[in-house]
């Protein structure tokens, strides 16, 4: 990724802990494509002893996670401590207190795991990935954490997110928008990562606003405003703002502005070890 779009992680951490409050309430299209990419799970035959929520935010997912798999502990980890905050207090209290509650919360970086390696039988993160500098690093640490026949299932945004807000920023050229990674290239990462059997497909989800500020105060309320390390500092002039205004009009239709999302899902499994025979381990040896 190019560096002056790699996110600031130290923005990031200050975008999302401030979101805390708000996102609950915004995050209308953060729990569609969870509710989506729960479904797909089944189709998947899998008994996890643990479950690693890679960038839980509030805890929605975990919620219906620990609903489908009651006896699996759950681990729920985010770089936004105030997000964590919010997660813990999904849990009834009287679990805690009588000690059925097995979540974990962890406070980390989902290209630094703190997490021990092997020790998860399923990695679930919704719309996560995106904030990644370094994506092949987040699928190494997917791999790495996995126990041998693991599953590893997402979703992330392709390149086509907010293409409208995209191109009605170029005029200044300076970077108003993140950037994505189309979904081949998310397959190829997973293939060069180890994971076996990928499967990814794509759809496109639009929400539509009566004004660019109203869309651009819900992605604040989510923390997914712009976080790139290239972005300009400060806060946007009034006559670029308006400028944005101006020519994202000419995408308006039935009295609405789009904002067009491409949705990516993806999932695989991490391999279970060869073995010949005689049951001994088969080591692949490269020569040259």
């Amino acid at each position: 990724m190019n560096h002056a779009f790699a996110p600031d992680k130290h923005q990031l951490r200050r975008s999302f802990d401030k979101a805390a409050s708000t996102y609950e309430r915004a995050a209308v299209l953060q729990r569609e494509v969870c509710a989506r990419a729960l479904e797909r799970l089944d189709l998947v035959k899998l008994d996890p002893g643990a479950i690693l929520d890679a960038g839980c935010g509030t805890g929605f997912a975990a919620q219906a996670l620990r609903k489908r798999y009651p006896q699996a502990t759950l681990i729920g980890l985010d770089i936004a401590p105030a997000m964590l905050h919010a997660a813990r207090t999904r849990i009834p209290k009287w679990k805690k207190w009588i000690g059925l509650s097995r979540d974990v919360f962890v406070c980390g970086d989902n290209e630094r795991l703190p997490i021990r390696s092997g020790c998860v039988d399923m990695f679930w993160s919704n719309l996560a990935f995106q904030w990644a500098g370094d994506v092949t690093t987040v699928f190494a640490e997917c791999q790495r954490v996995l126990r041998p026949g693991g599953l590893l299932m997402f979703t992330t945004f392709g390149p086509d997110t907010l293409k409208e807000l995209r191109k009605a920023s170029e005029g200044d050229g300076k970077i108003h928008v993140n950037r994505f990674i189309d979904m081949h290239d998310i397959g190829d990462m997973m293939i060069g990562a180890g994971f076996a059997d990928p499967v990814m497909d794509m759809e496109y989800l639009t929400l539509t606003y009566a004004d660019v500020r109203t869309l651009m105060r819900e992605l604040k309320a989510i923390g997914a405003h712009n976080v790139a390390a290239g972005r300009e500092r400060g806060l946007t002039g009034k006559r670029v703002l308006k400028e944005i205004e101006s020519r994202y009009e000419s995408f308006r239709q039935d009295a609405r502005l789009p904002a067009t999302f491409e949705v990516i899902y993806g999932h695989a499994w991490k391999p279970l070890p060869r073995v010949g025979p005689g049951g001994r381990p088969v080591i692949d040896i490269k020569s040259g």
